[in-house]
């Protein structure tokens, strides 16, 4: 059985594919931590933090990526590229926020989120 942050994922994964994305990877491990899913648009290089939660007891989902949390994928972000020689691409922060309401997931996308 999925557990609700994977299946989250997939449920983002399959929203970026519709919007014209192109995953790249998902579960990216380093030392420090993981990135969910890494994608490319055009030009850009996407990083993607995928918050999901069944209701808003501790408020929206996107509201868990703290600023400690931004930091940790910002150097996480910096291994990749160092990895993947992924230099010429600008690169940007995305969230997406996923909120079970009634069973039925509500996607919120926030691009440049920080």
């Amino acid at each position: 059985m999925d557990s609700l942050g994977n299946k989250g994922e997939k449920l983002a994964c399959r929203y970026l594919r519709r919007k014209g994305y192109n995953i790249l990877q998902r579960n990216y491990r380093y030392k420090i931590g993981e990135i969910d899913i890494i994608a490319q648009k055009g030009e850009f290089l996407i990083f993607i933090e995928v918050k999901t939660r069944l209701n808003r007891e501790f408020g929206e989902p996107f509201e868990a990526v703290t600023h400690y949390k931004q930091e940790r994928l910002r150097r996480l972000a910096e291994s990749y590229i160092v990895d993947n020689q992924e230099h010429e691409l600008d690169y940007r922060f995305d969230v997406i926020s996923i909120l079970y309401e009634k069973k039925k997931p509500i996607i919120k996308h926030i691009e440049n989120a920080f």
